[in-house]
């Protein structure tokens, strides 16, 4: 067999092995967070099962019955001509070996009879010589610094970043265990929980050339997504008679499908939602969540928000809480994003703009549980349109500066009532356009901004806007429309796709009706009531000519189009009721 996996303790892992560190692992990198994280999670659970058995003697038999085991991971490892190296996973076996010569210490402070167990764990006798079971032959000097404890100010690091880290993380490992081990009976039960029960995974590959396999591990190997590693910290801490009773897992593996089902690995942007919609006040802030959210859950200001970090009857709460919730509604947004659901219609005109906005706002003003989650959803979804459609049709859009505001919008709803929706986005549009013309105050809809608005907007809303116009006049004259909207928006191909055509050609017949001002031609010809939809073979075909002969080109095409025509109007009742409904001429 090429690859040979072998569970295994410390106590075996440090036995009679010398671990060569391969030229893929050369340094030593680790800094204090995952070393603090390792020491973190190794505590939680021998603290939880000590604190229900700390007047027991320490012994081997007393840890196997009354702790289980932790799993701490996979290394990798090849043997060549007798040498064992590791070529995946020296950061956590060199960490591991520092806290061993830590322990070292903490024997003789402790008058410990296991401090022979302990060194025989870090090294081993080689003929005269001792030899460090992760043999970092560049760097011998520091770690016999380290095991003979000598004062860490005056070890010598000029070995390079290996050494310097060692250093660094040894005091880092010997602050928390000075900490945590104070007495005799809590030292000695934690060393040999520390050696029999916290476990790894040796995959031994048995070829000499390893290269293929650390590439597949750690560059083309599928690695775990940030929501993989959440389940496995919150479901990690949840007792294992009461995951499987309350079907903890089943629970997480449902909501996680049906999220996923949409995009693969969708419940990762869930996760960077939510948190950026309960937590975030600005945008920059939210920023924290974008690459490893589920490291940013459990660091010390985020705790104190969501409790989550060793403390299973939080992550019982909210697997079946928040989580719960949230997800579901999660779920909701995404079919209607995707599918045009009258009930939730504009968070699909939401989705033709390619605005994720309702996720984060959706999110951050929902409740759980909330009576008026429908209500918020269709509200939000319309304030949003307004606002992007206000922003663009007045030219004061810019895509940061919107990204941005959203986060005020967002701090102002949470959590609020309906009420709070459109004061929340109005502050934000008039500050944004005050902004931009660098005014006091802003009209939401300014004439003197809007009015030169057209061929210079951007080339999907010019669509959108064309295609919400049309979908207005055909549901005001009880029509059915001639394209599904999504086409109008989205589609540009030569043939099928739609395109801006502008009514006054450039040519002299229509240049002369400004008395051949081509300058002011063009300006008024740019506007947005000179421009409209075309279907790609009708737009060429009409290309150049003069007004009269396009007008013929508008029939039977979209109905903002055949409004141009004076048949459009003679004897139809229904647009006669239209043009008296909204006073038009």
């Amino acid at each position: 067999m090429d690859i040979a996996p072998d569970k295994q303790n410390i106590d075996r892992v440090f036995s009679n092995t010398a671990y060569y560190i391969d030229f893929y692992q050369r340094d030593y990198r680790w800094t204090d967070e995952p070393v603090l994280r390792l020491l973190d999670d190794i505590f939680f659970k021998f603290k939880e099962e000590y604190a229900r058995s700390s007047e027991l003697d320490p012994a081997k038999e007393t840890i196997t019955a009354r702790y289980p085991w932790y799993y701490l991971n996979t290394y990798v490892t090849n043997v060549v001509e007798g040498r064992v190296y590791v070529v995946d996973g020296q950061q956590r076996l060199t960490t591991l070996s520092l806290i061993l010569i830590k322990l070292r210490h903490l024997a003789k402070a402790h008058t410990s009879k296991l401090g022979g167990w302990i060194d025989t764990k870090i090294a081993g006798q080689s003929g005269f010589e001792q030899e460090f079971w992760m043999n970092h032959i560049g760097h011998r000097p520091a770690q016999q610094a380290l095991f003979d404890g000598v004062d860490t100010t005056s070890i010598n690091t000029d070995s390079g970043i290996t050494a310097q880290n060692m250093i660094k993380n040894y005091i880092t490992i010997s602050t928390f265990l000075d900490r945590e081990l104070k007495d005799k009976r809590c030292f000695e039960t934690f060393v040999f929980y520390f050696l029999h029960r916290l476990v790894l995974i040796n995959l031994a590959v048995e070829q000499t050339d390893v290269s293929m396999v650390f590439e597949v591990i750690n560059d083309r190997g599928v690695r775990l997504r940030p929501y993989e590693i959440l389940k496995g910290k919150l479901l990690g801490q949840i007792n294992k008679i009461e995951l499987d009773r309350d079907d903890y897992n089943g629970l997480w593996e449902g909501r996680a499908a049906a999220i996923n089902s949409f995009k693969d690995d969708e419940l990762d942007n869930f996760f960077r939602f939510f948190l950026k919609a309960k937590f975030s006040p600005t945008r920059n802030d939210g920023q924290r969540f974008d690459g490893d959210y589920h490291r940013s859950m459990f660091k010390p200001e985020m705790d104190k928000a969501l409790g989550l970090l060793h403390s299973p009857g939080k992550v019982k709460a909210f697997l079946k809480g928040d989580f719960s919730y949230y997800t579901d509604l999660y779920v909701k947004l995404r079919r209607a994003y995707t599918t045009d659901q009258k009930p939730f219609r504009y968070v699909y005109y939401n989705a033709l703009l390619d605005l994720d906005a309702p996720f984060l706002l959706v999110l951050s003003a929902c409740g759980p549980n909330d009576p008026e989650e429908d209500e918020k959803i269709r509200t939000i979804a319309r304030e949003i349109d307004r606002y992007f459609s206000l922003l663009q049709l007045q030219s004061a859009y810019d895509s940061n500066e919107f990204a941005d505001s959203l986060f005020p919008i967002s701090e102002a709803i949470r959590g609020k009532g309906l009420a709070a929706i459109r004061p929340a986005f109005d502050a934000q549009l008039t500050a944004v356009i005050a902004a931009r013309r660098n005014v006091k105050d802003a009209e939401p809809l300014s004439y003197a901004a809007f009015k030169q608005t057209g061929i210079n907007l951007n080339t999907r809303f010019k669509r959108y806007f064309f295609a919400r116009i049309d979908e207005f006049l055909a549901e005001n004259m009880n029509l059915n429309p001639k394209h599904p909207i999504a086409d109008l928006v989205t589609k540009t191909g030569a043939k099928a796709g739609f395109h801006v055509e502008h009514i006054l050609s450039w040519n002299e017949e229509n240049k002369s009706l400004f008395n051949g001002e081509e300058e002011r031609f063009e300006q008024e010809r740019n506007r947005l009531g000179g421009i409209l939809l075309l279907k790609g073979k009708d737009n060429i075909s009409s290309n150049n000519e003069p007004y009269r002969d396009k007008l013929k080109s508008y029939a039977n095409t979209v109905y903002w189009n055949e409004t141009l025509r004076s048949d459009s109007y003679k004897s139809k009742l229904d647009m006669a009721a239209l043009k008296k409904h909204y006073g038009l001429d």
